[in-house]
């Protein structure tokens, strides 16, 4: 816990809650390759944290804690077995993948908190090659920087005004009105898979002409969890058989 205070987290609620966003994603096309789990990391259900992916590249994290470094197995053998190229942030650098948000060939990297200059230049020389432009963005006001932000199918940045420390360094960038709401995932086409703690954000999102898919993920956000944490989304070559995507 870095910004909240620590509160108990009920595991069975918890695994239902999981479930749900799962089903959602499934319900709406997508193929599910789920992480061998690391009964030794907790954390590790923030999938998110442990690889980036980028075209056909896939930058294996080390995280800023070192509790979590070895969440990142699991990750790399998941994509490894999809045919990513896999590179690798290696010491001293640090990268949590929940501090890069991409939009369209721009990644946006939070610094400052998990993930720190030396693993801003990995990234760099991972993603440059294949075609992405890296922008590091400073973080402090949030555990990372899809914490504070993500984007909506156009590529317009959204977050909470309170958690963003300079909006100008986004094209486009549109307020919302709780914090919640500042995380979405596409789920393709106009569907945004969000919190359902964020009912404000839902309406705003759907007067600009977008289909909320609320999920209560309650008892991931007492641990600075949110939807984006739980997924890593991969597009590419799907397996024959499954769905439109994989998740």
């Amino acid at each position: 816990m870095t910004h909240l205070e620590r509160v108990p987290v009920d595991p069975e609620l918890a695994g239902d809650q999981w479930a749900g966003y799962v089903a959602a994603m499934r319900e709406h096309g997508w193929h599910l390759l789920e992480v061998a789990p690391e009964d030794a990391c907790p954390d590790a259900v923030f999938v998110e944290d442990a690889v980036v992916v980028f075209r056909d590249v896939a930058l294996i994290c080390r995280s800023g804690a070192l509790s979590r470094r070895a969440e990142r197995t699991g990750a790399e053998e998941a994509v490894t077995a999809q045919g990513y190229r896999v590179e690798r942030v290696r010491a001293p650098g640090t990268l949590d993948g929940g501090d890069v948000l991409k939009v369209g060939g721009t990644v946006y990297v939070g610094q400052g908190g998990r993930t720190d200059a030396e693993g801003v230049r990995q990234l760099r020389a991972a993603f440059e090659p294949v075609g992405a432009q890296v922008v590091p963005v400073p973080v402090s006001r949030a555990l990372h920087l899809k914490s504070a932000v993500t984007a909506l199918p156009d590529g317009t940045v959204i977050g909470h005004p309170s958690l963003v420390e300079d909006p100008s360094l986004f094209p486009r960038f549109r307020p919302v009105p709780e914090e919640a709401g500042a995380h979405v995932v596409l789920l393709g086409g106009d569907r945004l898979l969000m919190a359902a703690s964020a009912p404000r954000s839902a309406e705003l999102f759907a007067g600009l002409g977008y289909e909320p898919v609320p999920v209560d993920i309650g008892e991931f956000e007492k641990l600075e969890g949110c939807v984006t944490c739980l997924s890593v989304r991969l597009r590419g070559p799907v397996p024959e058989g499954s769905g439109t995507g994989r998740a």
